[in-house]
């Protein structure tokens, strides 16, 4: 049986302060999603081709594709994941990481704002306007100089559904609060890292392997500002590919580990 194609994706962890340190937005997948159904991941999903649309240049703070893809150590088309970050969070959780023509990222207490933005969600979602439009249309800037790389991971090469993923943080905009969409997304919760890591050892949290070892890296922070401080200084982050561990019901083997033998992987593609 031939290995299944790996697809680009991005995904995107929302941080907040709270009085009892830093919190991530968690979200569970619906039991009918193609992938991680029923377990709590972090908004994210594919990148498409209209991801790498040259005109969304125009309208990213921050960077050029040029800088974006060295960064993520690609020839070309590296912005995509920035810009498939950003969508994403805006159709699953309805978290818009944006700046408007004041220089000040989207505010959606104002009623009428929250509801034009809620309709452009809806619109997105349905394939009937896309987030350049969104720009257009308001006058928007898109915040990737708010989304801070963190991590590479392959899906390993047993899984049915396979994906090349880029990990970003970014401080959830302090205006703006998650709404799921109750179709890919059927619950949320703002948790601290730590806590996420208890519960799924203690009291059966759902989080897959990945998620879970994105999650250990955020530990250790009581204020947002530090965490964002230490992940903007990683440098060449390796791409990591899990594989499957011989002994049943063990978690897979990471590079470094005993017995965990490189496996070369296809080219993603869109």
């Amino acid at each position: 049986m031939e290995n299944p194609e790996l697809r680009y994706a991005a995904t995107v962890i929302l941080v907040r302060d709270t009085a009892n340190g830093v919190e991530m937005l968690l979200q569970e997948r619906s039991g009918k999603s193609e992938s991680f159904g029923g377990a709590f991941v972090f908004p994210g999903g594919k990148v498409d081709l209209h991801d790498a649309d040259k005109e969304y240049e125009a309208l990213y703070s921050g960077h050029t594709d040029k800088d974006a893809s060295a960064i993520l150590g690609m020839p070309k088309y590296g912005l995509a994941y920035w810009m498939g970050g950003i969508r994403e969070c805006f159709e699953e959780a309805g978290i818009l990481l944006a700046y408007d023509k004041s220089g000040k990222i989207v505010s959606f207490n104002s009623p009428q704002v929250k509801q034009r933005f809620s309709e452009y969600r809806d619109a997105l979602n349905k394939g009937e306007l896309s987030l350049l439009e969104i720009c257009r249309k308001e006058e928007l800037t898109l915040a990737t100089d708010q989304m801070f790389y963190y991590s590479h991971w392959v899906t390993p090469i047993v899984m049915p559904r396979r994906f090349d993923t880029r990990f970003f943080i970014c401080r959830t905009p302090a205006e703006q609060e998650p709404i799921i969409d109750n179709h890919e997304v059927v619950s949320q919760c703002w948790i601290n890292p730590a806590e996420a890591l208890r519960k799924q050892r203690e009291e059966g949290f759902q989080i897959f392997f990945p998620t879970i070892k994105n999650i250990q890296g955020l530990t250790g922070h009581e204020q947002s500002q530090s965490l964002l401080d230490a992940v903007a200084q990683l440098r060449d982050l390796p791409r990591i590919l899990p594989i499957k561990a011989e002994k049943e019901g063990a978690p897979p083997l990471m590079p470094g580990d005993e017995g965990y033998v490189h496996r070369e992987v296809a080219t993603p593609h869109y």
